[in-house]
C-alpha cells in the first residue's frame, strides 16, 4: 500500500455540525412554525439543484418557504439556517494539526452560501488547501464522479488518498474509485484508524 499524502474530509458531521440536514431542518419548522410535511416534500424537489449550485439561496426559499406570505421574512430565516452551523473543535485542531504533514482537502454536498459561510467562519481555508463542494462541481456524494474529480484536481491516484466521512454510502463511493476510507464515529477512533493508515 501507497503512503497515504492526500486527506479528503467531509464537512458536515465530521469537522463542523450538519449544514441544512433533518435536525437543522426541524428546528426551523419549529421556530418558525411550518407545516413540516408540506417543507419536506418542496426541499426533497429543490435539494439536488441547491447543493448542486444550479440554484441560489435564495431561489430555494422561494420554492420552499416563500411561495406564500410569511409572518417573518426571508433575511430572518437565513440568519437562522446560518446560526445553526457549529464547529467540532477537538476535531478542527486535528485537522489542523495535520496540514503540514498532508495535502489536505474536502469533499463535501453542500449549497454555495452555506458552504461560503462556513468556510470563512470556522477558518476552513487555513487548513484544507482544496474544497471539492457540490455546489462547485455540480455532483454530489456518493456518485463516484466526484470523487473522480477530485483525484483529477490533485493529480494522485487513489491509492495515496484518504477519505473520512461520517456515512457509509458516501464512504462506499470513495471505496469504489479505490480510496482507503475511514468512517469516522469518534476522534479517537479516526486518529487510531488514519495512524494504521501510516498518518500521524
Amino acid at each position: 500500500m501507497k503512503a497515504i499524502r492526500t486527506l479528503f474530509w467531509d464537512v458536515g458531521g465530521v469537522l463542523l455540525t450538519n449544514a441544512w440536514d433533518h435536525e437543522e431542518r426541524d428546528r426551523a419548522v419549529e421556530k418558525f412554525q411550518l407545516q413540516k410535511a408540506d417543507f419536506e416534500v418542496r426541499h426533497k424537489e429543490a435539494v439536488g439543484a441547491f447543493e448542486e449550485g444550479k440554484i441560489t439561496l435564495n431561489q430555494y426559499l422561494d420554492r420552499t418557504i416563500f411561495f406564500q406570505a410569511r409572518t417573518f421574512n426571508k433575511e430572518e430565516f437565513k440568519s437562522y439556517m446560518f446560526s445553526l452551523s457549529k464547529p467540532k473543535p477537538e476535531v478542527l485542531d486535528f485537522a489542523r494539526n495535520l496540514a503540514g504533514k498532508c495535502l489536505m482537502a474536502t469533499i463535501n454536498n453542500e449549497s454555495r452560501e452555506m458552504n461560503v459561510y462556513r468556510i470563512k467562519q470556522f477558518g476552513l481555508s487555513q487548513i484544507f488547501d482544496l474544497f471539492v463542494s457540490s455546489c462547485y462541481v455540480g455532483m454530489r456524494k456518493p456518485d463516484e464522479k466526484i470523487y473522480r474529480v477530485a483525484l483529477d484536481l490533485i493529480q494522485k491516484t487513489p491509492d495515496e488518498c484518504c477519505f473520512i466521512d461520517d456515512r457509509p454510502a458516501n464512504i462506499e463511493g470513495a471505496t469504489k474509485v479505490g480510496m482507503q476510507t475511514v468512517l469516522m464515529r469518534d476522534l479517537a477512533q479516526l486518529k487510531k484508524d488514519l495512524q494504521g493508515l501510516g498518518v500521524s
